[in-house]
């Protein structure tokens, strides 16, 4: 089947999980940093105070999506999708009437739970339910709603900020994501298993069976994966928290670094597609190995460049990482521990990439207090990336024989 046609026909399942994705920008922290600044001036914050408060209000994010992901076993995507953007509002407008730094660890947690979390959470597991043979793509299609998201935001609001106080901006933010509402139940009106996948289908993973998470825990590949898990969340998560220190250290305007984001984009998306079509084609087991290495390779790139030209390259090879991230690692779940189960599962790594991306901006905010300015910090950043590649490849590679036949 191709693109077009799989498209065409599963419309309104691949647009919700767009819509899903997208919605999550609110909660995301390339968004939310750029008010770093503006926050920081505001409630008179260093840069490791303001990473201290992302840092904890993430943690506690984190750890209540392992209970707040099972959800998604038990709901349906239309039900739960409400509660969860009504919430994500609400947080947006709180943090648009935040008065005080240490009201501000509630903000974040919220914002960071709702968006983040169980925004991306909806969308990992509707498309990794809804599709089978056609999971890769699947995942890749409604990923572009990050990608958009990451493109067109950043621009946009950073343009905003010129004209509009950064609280404002806020409240607009909590406006759209109650717009997104009427269509997401539209969309999902009739929400049911699409024709790609036949009815009552399950995907069984190693053993030919499903896993519940307490299996997987237990599993020795699970702990092969961590780094996989945490380190994209942790390190790319700070690269754009720190972005605003980042471009004062090299001396280049946010604007001009912001409108790089299109180039990480397009990057994204051209390996989010690439990279569904290889999940399909030969398997998620001969992805996830090498998912690592590009991020290693960007941050390396962004460490010794001296020129925003240099900085667009680092963010193109960052890009090329990111888009076998998204898709790779939400297939990866369900092919190797089965279907059944997958919220839970899928609750237990998020609560990890959570995890990650809550102590990524603590660690590197409290190294630049220390005279460690980020760059600085870049290489030793790349060598946990190609640690963590061979920690994967050495996992996979060790149980990939448990799995079905054909995955």
């Amino acid at each position: 089947m191709t693109y077009l046609r799989f498209l065409i026909e599963n419309r309104f399942f691949l647009l919700a999980g767009f819509l899903l994705t997208f919605i999550s920008s609110f909660g995301q922290t390339y968004f939310i940093s750029l008010f770093a600044g503006e926050i920081k001036s505001g409630f008179s914050l260093t840069d490791g105070q303001w990473g201290g408060i992302y840092t904890l209000g993430t943690t506690l994010s984190a750890v209540t999506m392992i209970w707040a992901g099972v959800l998604t076993d038990r709901f349906r995507v239309r039900l739960l999708s409400i509660g969860v953007m009504v919430l994500l509002a609400l947080a947006c407008m709180a943090m648009s009437l935040v008065p005080t730094a240490t009201l501000l660890i509630a903000v974040i947690f919220a914002l960071r739970l709702m968006g983040q979390g169980m925004m991306s959470q909806l969308a990992a597991v509707a498309m990794s339910r809804w599709f089978v043979a056609a999971r890769g793509r699947a995942l890749s299609m409604s990923s572009m709603g990050f990608a958009v998201g990451q493109a067109f935001l950043p621009v946009l609001f950073v343009a905003l900020m010129t004209q509009l106080d950064w609280r404002v901006l806020w409240v607009l933010s909590a406006i759209c994501v109650v717009a997104a509402i009427p269509p997401m139940q539209l969309l999902l009106r009739q929400e049911r298993t699409p024709q790609s996948m036949a009815e009552g289908a399950e995907s069984h993973g190693m053993g030919n069976r499903h896993w519940t998470r307490g299996e997987v825990l237990r599993h020795p590949l699970f702990y092969y994966l961590i780094p996989l898990l945490v380190g994209p969340a942790a390190w790319g998560t700070a690269l754009f928290f720190q972005q605003v220190h980042l471009t004062e250290v090299k001396g280049w305007s946010l604007a001009s670094f912001v409108a790089l984001m299109p180039v990480f984009t397009l990057s994204m998306v051209i390996t989010t597609f690439v990279t569904g079509w290889a999940v399909d084609r030969f398997g998620v087991k001969w992805i996830v190995p090498f998912q690592l290495l590009p991020f290693g390779l960007s941050f390396l790139v962004l460490a010794l460049a001296d020129t925003i030209w240099m900085a667009g390259v680092g963010l193109l090879i960052f890009g090329i990482g990111q888009g076998m991230q998204s898709t790779a690692t939400a297939a990866f779940w369900a092919v190797f521990y089965g279907t059944r189960n997958l919220g839970a599962i899928k609750a237990a790594a998020a609560a990890l990439m959570v995890f990650g991306s809550a102590i990524g901006p603590g660690i590197t905010g409290a190294l630049i207090d220390l005279g460690i300015d980020f760059p600085e910090q870049m290489t030793a950043i790349a060598v946990f990336y190609i640690a963590g590649a061979v920690m994967a490849a050495g996992g996979v590679l060790r149980y990939q024989r448990d799995l079905p036949p054909g995955f």
